[in-house]
């Protein structure tokens, strides 16, 4: 009763307000722990997926640094008004981080301090060039959008180039790559259209060093990818140097 006349005493913003700030002050509470942040701000990273334990473990070398993340994806749909609840958990659980995010839909009214929302599509190359002008220097990309495996591939092709040497992309949703209706094959598991063989096509670009063709001439991601880890429906994938030599082949030469 108490609630309810409270209720009816504040306006829907004010109320939205207060909701805000209460889940604010529960979510410093917990601020290091990213499962019950995705719960406080009620993302489907946790509870309908089972994400953030793997973020947790891959991204607490970031915890404390001043990065800069870039989620492609707010949610929420056409509604102006809705979406953006795992932009707030990043933004808790990186306190000295900058967070953006793209989305096909307008959704500049879920800006906040250290929030900023781009509106265009994932895979408009010059859309993303602008995007990534005036980021800088990207640590993390997550790529939590449209879904489609052809969307998922050529945003790869165009953002991971432009992530930091030490950075992490992440693509979530994997299992659209064995839905015929998001371009997905279950029947063909060799498909090379599907995201799922795309990327794992780079376990080999891993090991190029050991390669028997002579003269052959790496690609940008057998040079820059140094690690991958594929979770349920996640996929982590580590930039760096990729130099390792191997112990017997020398220029892809036995």
């Amino acid at each position: 009763m108490i609630i309810r006349y409270i209720k009816s005493k504040l306006s829907l913003h004010t109320r939205k307000k207060l909701k805000k700030e209460l889940k604010d002050i529960q979510a410093y509470v917990y601020r290091n722990n990213l499962t019950k942040l995705g719960h406080i701000y009620g993302t489907d990273k946790v509870g309908e997926h089972f994400y953030t334990e793997h973020y947790q473990n891959h991204f607490k070398k970031f915890r404390s640094k001043k990065i800069n993340l870039l989620e492609i994806g707010v949610g929420g749909m056409k509604n102006p008004l809705q979406g953006g609840e795992s932009l707030r958990m990043w933004k808790k659980y990186f306190p000295l981080a900058k967070i953006f995010s793209i989305d096909i839909y307008d959704k500049s009214a879920l800006q906040e301090k250290n929030i900023k929302i781009f509106k265009g599509s994932q895979v408009d190359k010059d859309f993303l060039e602008t995007v990534c002008n005036e980021i800088g220097e990207i640590d993390i990309v997550i790529d939590d959008g449209s879904h489609m495996n052809e969307h998922v591939i050529e945003s790869f092709k165009i953002l991971f180039p432009k992530l930091k040497d030490g950075g992490i992309y992440v693509v979530e949703d994997t299992q659209t790559s064995y839905w015929e209706h998001y371009g997905g094959d279950s029947k063909d598991l060799n498909n090379p259209k599907t995201m799922m063989n795309f990327f794992k096509s780079f376990t080999d670009s891993l090991n190029n060093q050991e390669f028997i063709i002579p003269n052959y001439e790496q690609t940008y991601f057998d040079k820059k990818i140094v690690s991958m880890h594929f979770y349920h429906n996640l996929i982590f994938i580590y930039k760096g140097d990729n130099y390792e030599k191997s112990n017997i082949v020398v220029d892809n030469k036995l």
